[in-house]
């Protein structure tokens, strides 16, 4: 009779039977598992977070800017064309002997007011105040008037090349000079054009921002 085969201590029954060191493998690798899983939770949760973050602060930057007027959103309405303030009518020149004048120095040039009111003087004009002011004003001189000065300043404008046209509530036709720092001589007298025009108002869109501040009636002060 053949001898019986030792049995298989790893098998009962058909069955395998799980040793020691393969349970702590097996529960060694899940908890391996488990923890890749919590931390690509926590790289998964970090990411969303910064993505959170990051479209917070683009939110507020963006309505800053809004606010700031930085940035406009697109109307479904086209924006009204700003309205022209410089006035449009054609001027005839004005005989310089009815011109009222007055003259004044806004920079640091001292005696600069009185010498050009001596060159309007020796042209005709009616100087009347010659003296200085502190005026905001940056360029080569600002030409005021009221209303009823349009066509005087208009006349004075052809004497000093490059100035800009400011009006202001006067009711009377006097008209102001105001010379800055970027002013250099007046049209040579026998240059000056005398055919009928438009006064000449190129930094517009400055004047209707600083209305406020606009260069009109200065106050008294020592002659320059």
């Amino acid at each position: 009779m053949a001898s019986k085969r030792p049995k298989d201590p790893s098998v009962l029954h058909g069955h395998h039977v799980v040793t020691g060191p393969e349970l702590r493998a097996a529960m060694e690798a899940a908890r391996d598992a488990d923890e890749t899983a919590r931390v690509r939770r926590r790289v998964l949760h970090g990411v969303v977070l910064v993505l959170l973050i990051g479209v917070i602060a683009a939110a507020i930057i963006l309505a800053l800017a809004i606010i700031n007027g930085r940035l406009q959103l697109p109307s479904a309405e086209p924006a009204p064309s700003p309205v022209s303030s410089c006035p449009p009518s054609i001027y005839d020149y004005v005989p310089a002997d009815k011109v009222n004048l007055n003259v004044y120095n806004s920079t640091s040039r001292p005696g600069l007011a009185r010498s050009v009111a001596d060159e309007f003087l020796a042209r005709k004009f009616v100087v009347g105040n010659v003296s200085n002011v502190n005026a905001g004003y940056r360029g080569v001189a600002a030409v005021v008037s009221g209303a009823a000065g349009h066509a005087a300043a208009f006349t004075v404008q052809r004497h000093v090349p490059g100035s800009d046209y400011f009006q202001d509530g006067r009711t009377d036709a006097s008209v102001d000079v105001i010379l800055a720092q970027d002013y250099k001589a007046l049209t040579p007298a026998d240059l000056v054009d005398q055919t009928p025009g438009k006064l000449s108002c190129p930094r517009e869109s400055r004047r209707i921002a600083d209305t406020d501040k606009l260069p009109v009636m200065p106050a008294a002060a020592p002659t320059r």
